[in-house]
């Protein structure tokens, strides 16, 4: 065991599984590919925070994770932030297990106070087992039904129509009552494999578990390299082949999925263009495919201008982009916080982590749902901009409803 300050590191074997180290519900997990952070708890770890918005928790986690004269004195923050503005907040982990370069595993563990000890490390060993019962009618509640909730998109398209919109993204939610003790460790053990290329999350909320498996990197930092994978614009996946490479072609030449792509291309494009040298993007979105929905993306890349420049302060500038909130953006928050019918909290917010140097990588918290003992909140929304058909969104978020409940079988 080495030790950096009061960091104490301890090198795993590169097969160990990062789920082994999670635990329900204070537990934190943050997985694509293989690489990420996971944490039995993060509820006893150092608070970053409550800051007042993202621009501050931004400044405050560089100056709690850097200690005087850049000496590092905590090893990475992670945690789920809420979608709306409003105060947010970090934790740094006790131990967590970190694996964010291939062939590099590490137990990290903060010094306790003088003259304690943290226990041994036991890993949980990750065991699948059989799928339960699908769920009955009777067990789910939808919020808003989906007659209701075309009615909200058509509420919105009038706005649009009218000019005080562009884009504006609208979701819903739909109540679970399992009829048993749901387990998110079971739940991210079968989202992980249903969406191998995904973020598959799991952050405490108030009240349970946020967990979830996110098709979209908001952004990353690996020392000057910044990433970012935004997507707008979506279209079934089906089971026959021919119709699948069908419905992924007819996306690719939608002009309304194209328009509403090119609003979130725009957007993420002038905010790194502002802290980017050598910024490069798809001149042509791309076709992303998932378990269930294909979608247009956009792969940007570029070089930090300021190399001090950390990943939660472009995280600060980008949050809410237009994939989950709207255009124009004041409008769009608006929009949403009058027309849906429940406080999204973390969901559609960024999860992630930060380290010392101020690399990190964050998802946005999309197909996901809060677990709170024997009863699930799913979350589910459309883009909705000028063509778009309130029939077409309710079977969109129908879709993503169904997939993950399908999911939480294994929960």
């Amino acid at each position: 065991m080495t030790g950096t300050g009061r960091i104490a590191l301890t090198p795993l074997g590169s097969a160990f599984d990062l789920l082994a180290a999670y635990q329900a519900p204070d537990g934190f997990f943050f997985e694509r590919e293989g690489l990420g952070v996971a944490a039995p708890s993060i509820t006893s770890g150092p608070l970053i925070g409550p800051a007042p918005d993202l621009r501050t928790l931004a400044r405050t986690t560089s100056e709690v994770l850097r200690g005087p004269g850049d000496a590092e004195v905590a090893p990475i923050a992670v945690g789920a932030l809420p979608f709306a503005a409003g105060p947010a907040s970090l934790r740094v982990p006790e131990r967590a297990v970190s694996r964010v370069a291939a062939g590099q595993t590490w137990l990290v563990d903060l010094a306790p106070a003088q003259g304690a000890r943290l226990p041994a490390f036991v890993p949980d060993r990750v065991i699948g087992d059989l799928p339960h019962e699908a769920f009955r009618p009777v067990q789910l509640l939808e919020q808003p039904p989906a007659t209701a909730y075309a009615e909200v998109v058509a509420a919105a398209l009038e706005r649009i129509a009218s000019g005080d919109l562009d884009k504006v993204v609208l979701a819903r939610t739909l109540q679970v009552d399992a009829g048993r003790s749901l387990d998110a460790r079971r739940l991210l053990h079968r989202l992980r494999a249903v969406e191998p290329h995904c973020f598959t999350f799991a952050a405490p909320t108030a009240s349970g578990t946020l967990a979830g498996a996110s098709p979209e990197l908001l952004v990353s930092r690996r020392g000057s390299r910044v990433r970012s994978v935004p997507l707008a614009g979506t279209a079934p996946r089906a089971g026959d082949p021919d119709e699948d490479v069908a419905n992924a072609q007819a996306l690719a030449a939608s002009s309304k999925n194209r328009s509403e792509h090119a609003i979130v291309v725009e957007a993420v494009a002038e905010v790194l263009d502002g802290f980017c040298d050598d910024l490069a993007f798809d001149a042509e979105p791309v076709l992303e495919p998932t378990a269930n929905v294909w979608h247009l993306a956009t792969r940007f890349e570029g070089t930090l201008r300021n190399p001090s420049t950390s990943v939660l302060e472009l995280v600060a500038e980008l949050h809410p982009t237009p994939a989950v909130g709207g255009s124009p953006q004041a409008a769009s928050l608006a929009a949403i916080a009058g027309l849906e019918q429940f406080d999204r909290g973390a969901y559609a917010g960024p999860v992630g982590w930060i380290d010392a140097s101020g690399d990190g990588e964050w998802a946005i918290a999309l197909r996901c749902a809060e677990l709170v003992a024997d009863r699930a909140t799913l979350y589910a929304g459309a883009g909705i901009v000028a063509g778009s058909d309130p029939a077409d969104e309710v079977d969109e978020t129908g879709r993503k409803f169904r997939a993950f409940l399908d999911s939480l079988r294994w929960g």
